[in-house]
């Protein structure tokens, strides 16, 4: 079958254009060469870092596999201690869940989805600059924990009560705590970007419906992060509470619960395995049409099951916790759930397997890559639904049934699809395709050692072998099937390494012109330059390169919008959210050393704090404050012009204010993210609360209503004070407004501090005073970064920086500051409300 008809357009430039003006473009975006190569916040050069980083842990993480494997291989094996075979299980797991399998997601949309969008960039370059730096040292850092023996030991999912200090004594659990959790701010970073970089940066024309399939997997995706990835970062903020202050959340001899962890940790692990099959699905969906030289089968469909799953996703945490004690209902609910998932995922499975019918497949190497893909996802929802059957779960639950299942999901949903990308998309780096010859033994290897190594783990499983064991007697009869999965686990290996020296040699291959290798539809195959596409172009079709056949040569003449720089900056064209109209030129900010500063500093203050280095960490604290207070400062600025002319008939106005900003959206979202974190903390407190026999239990008492009314009305009066801030823009009360704004939030914390101490709450005599104090104090957080917010936002007022074309600082500054008077008020009607509701 055949692309369809081309469609004829107009061209927004069809003048002559100026001499000089594309040298000028390629200089703005000129990548740094050398040493200050690092000091690149292009897509494309963070997006190479951030996508080979993450497969240097999944080779890390792919040694410590065979390591376990070949200490299962035979029974009664000496090979690995107990605590070290704990340690190399809880850092393979850890390291392929979250240092490999989220981050390459976003690598490969960092990269990929600017130029799919037909984009100059992202739009915060040095948030997706922070957000790897921020992985790439934290997580070289993390693990290396291994070669010291201080490598975490109590499993990837931390279950208290055996990572709580009376069985974890020493800085194993501490490490996983602090380091996953600060490398989980950096995938909410990342998600912020890919949200306001898929709403407001596409192309002109690229309406929603328009949009790329993988840009709508990336987009359900990053709004999955915000929403779940919140509960796993309370989650492990109270165990770290728990372990270095003795606040028993989790602690049931007083009044603890170690099934709040469970809760907490799957309602982020279960939307997680979605959030890393959807872009795999999202890929699928964009390489199986060129492989097919056909449309995409129910493209309608598969966006609506996109929907669907990540939708469903949030419904299914208790999956993981048939056998903790839910009660009937809850199960019965879940259960459902688990099975209704099934239900948009085979969609998208059906429409590929109809597309591949409808066009003529070429088996080149992404092609292999995609049916091996189908074969082992669809065998591992089949087992999928079978957990979902709760008797059935309860007798394999703990089992190597699990292991299986998690596998053939995981490694087939995203790991095959993953590979299938690399061969699929390398030519864009440097124009070279990988070898098509040794891509058959890659792939064979890769196939039949993964099934090999995988599928007798059902059987292990169902012949009752519990899961993290590190020896098993051999009269179990467990012997052959073990064997069989370590060898299969090196075939699996040797396929890998095998890619790797193909991909080593292909990169180190002179650079050649991209072009078009597959017959691909979408826009990233117009260019890999730095700078995205010589213009910006107006698309008419979700299937451009097919329809619009003239467009790469329209493109490349500058014939469409925004040929040039128009202000001498780096810039794109920032278009409405469902129409992608062109709405103003979005300035953005260059190559800068203040990313890799501000997240040197993150990482080391986290680790430092681990190692009990106080003086250290708080400088390095100090250094990733510094970073990004600079970065900040340089962010808003006026710019050269309020127009630019970005066609001949089109004239934009450069930046734009409030709510048609995109530092407005971002920092809506990044609030949306603080939101669910308190949502988190207010979910535990409910939970201690309610296994109470009497709220408040017995030797605890509420805070004075009269301290907790005061505190509301300085909380209020701190936001009109803001409010009245905001109307006095480029006026000298503006400071001094903000000052007094500060001094009256502070003063509420103040007193919701002593009404709390008056109340004699001691955070360590029980959970449910623990649960309040978790409640303060990540108040008592907002308060701090206002308190550093506010003066700074004085400060540029004082310098003259703030005015109607440079006010974002005031805009986001003033968003924070209602988001906390939101937040303190309803920690203190939640502290209050919930024993009253309990009477």
């Amino acid at each position: 079958m055949t692309p369809p008809t081309p469609t004829s357009t107009s061209l927004p430039n069809s003048l002559p254009r100026p001499d000089g003006e594309f040298e000028r473009l390629k200089e703005v975006w000129r990548t740094p060469t050398g040493w200050r190569f690092f000091t690149s916040v292009n897509n494309t050069s963070i997006g190479l870092l951030y996508i080979g980083t993450a497969l240097l842990f999944f080779i890390l993480a792919g040694i410590l596999a065979l390591v376990m494997r070949v200490q299962l291989a035979v029974p009664d094996n000496t090979l690995l201690s107990p605590d070290t075979y704990n340690q190399v299980f809880t850092m393979h797991g850890t390291v392929m869940m979250f240092l490999f399998a989220i981050p390459i997601v976003e690598a490969i949309a960092v990269y990929l989805l600017p130029n799919m969008l037909g984009a100059r960039d992202l739009p915060f370059p040095r948030l997706s600059a922070y957000a790897y730096w921020a992985y790439a040292f934290g997580g070289l850092a993390f693990f290396c924990t291994i070669f010291v023996g201080l490598a975490p030991d109590g499993g990837w999912f931390m279950y208290p009560p055996y990572t709580g200090t009376q069985y974890s004594p020493g800085l194993n659990a501490d490490f996983w705590l602090l380091g996953i959790g600060f490398i989980e701010i950096s995938a909410i970073a990342g998600a912020i970007e890919l949200i306001i970089g898929i709403l407001f940066t596409r192309a002109p024309g690229m309406t929603l419906r328009r949009m790329p399939v993988y840009a709508w997997a990336m987009l359900v995706v990053a709004v999955m992060i915000v929403f779940a990835f919140p509960a796993v970062i309370a989650g492990t903020a109270l165990l770290e509470l728990e372990r270095a202050f003795d606040w028993p959340f989790f602690i049931a001899e007083r009044g603890g619960d170690p099934i709040l962890w469970q809760h907490l940790f799957w309602f982020f692990g279960h939307p997680e395995v979605y959030i890393i099959f959807l872009p795999a699905a999202g890929m699928v969906s964009t390489m199986i049409p060129t492989i097919a030289g056909t449309p995409l089968v129910g493209r309608r469909a598969i966006i609506v099951a996109l929907v669907g799953v990540g939708f469903f996703s949030f419904g299914l945490w208790a999956h993981h916790m048939f056998t903790a004690g839910l009660g009937v209902l809850e199960m019965s609910f879940i259960s459902a759930a688990s099975m209704a998932v099934a239900i948009p995922t085979g969609i998208q499975v059906f429409a590929w397997i109809a597309t591949l019918w409808n066009g003529r497949v070429r088996m080149h190497a992404p092609a292999l890559f995609l049916m091996g893909f189908m074969f082992i996802f669809v065998l591992g929802g089949l087992t999928g639904v079978m957990v979902a059957v709760v008797p059935f779960d309860w007798q394999v639950h703990d089992t190597y049934f699990i292991v299986a299942h998690l596998h053939y999901v995981l490694i087939g949903g995203m790991v095959f699809p993953v590979f299938a990308a690399l061969y699929y998309w390398l030519p864009l780096v440097k124009g070279q395709r990988l070898s098509e010859k040794l891509a058959r033994p890659v792939f064979w290897m890769m196939f039949g050692g993964f099934n090999l190594a995988f599928f007798p783990m059902h059987i292990t499983g169902l012949q009752g072998m519990p899961r993290r064991v590190y020896t098993y007697d051999a009269q179990l009869g467990w012997n052959l099937l073990n064997m069989l999965s370590t060898v299969g686990a090196f075939v699996f290996a040797f396929g890998v390494l095998l890619f790797i020296v193909d991909a080593v040699r292909t990169l180190r291959r002179p650079e050649k012109e991209v072009g078009n290798p597959w017959n691909a539809p979408t826009l990233e195959w117009l260019t890999s330059e730095s700078y995205g596409n010589r213009s910006i172009p107006r698309v008419h079709s979700s299937d451009p390169l097919w329809e619009q056949p003239t467009l790469s040569e329209e493109v490349d003449r500058g014939q469409h919008y925004l040929p040039g720089t128009a202000t001498g900056l780096r810039e794109t064209i920032a278009t409405s959210p469902v129409g992608a109209e062109p709405r103003y030129l979005m300035v953005l900010p260059g190559d800068s050393w203040l990313p890799v500063i501000a997240a040197l500093g993150t990482a080391g203050f986290f680790l430092l704090l681990t190692v009990k280095a106080m003086l250290l960490a708080w400088l390095f604290g100090l250094m990733a404050v510094a970073g990004t207070v600079a970065w900040l400062w340089q962010s808003d600025r006026k710019p050269p012009v309020s127009e630019a002319r970005v066609a001949d008939d089109l004239v934009l106005p450069v930046n734009a204010k409030t709510t048609s900003s995109q530092s407005w959206w971002g920092t809506m979202v990044m609030l949306v993210v603080d939101a669910c974190i308190f949502a988190s903390f207010g979910y535990a407190y409910v939970h201690v609360s309610m296994r109470l026999m009497v709220c408040p239990p017995p030797g605890a008492a509420l805070p004075a209503l009269s301290w907790q009314l005061a505190s509301a009305g300085l909380l209020v009066a701190g936001s009109v004070l803001i409010v009245l801030a905001g109307r006095a823009l480029g006026k000298r009360r503006l400071p001094w407004l903000v000052l007094a704004a500060l001094a009256c939030t502070c003063a509420a914390f103040l007193l919701e501090l002593r009404g709390h101490a008056f109340a004699g709450l001691e955070p360590s005599a029980s959970a449910w005073g623990a649960a309040i104090g978790a409640l303060l104090g990540y108040q008592g957080l907002h308060v701090v970064v206002l308190a550093i917010a506010g003066p700074y936002l004085c400060l540029r007022a004082w310098r003259g920086l703030l005015g109607a074309h440079s006010r974002a600082t005031l805009d986001n500054v003033s968003l924070l500051w209602h988001y906390t008077t939101l937040q303190g008020l309803a920690g203190m009607a939640l502290v209050r409300g919930l024993p009253l509701l309990m009477e």
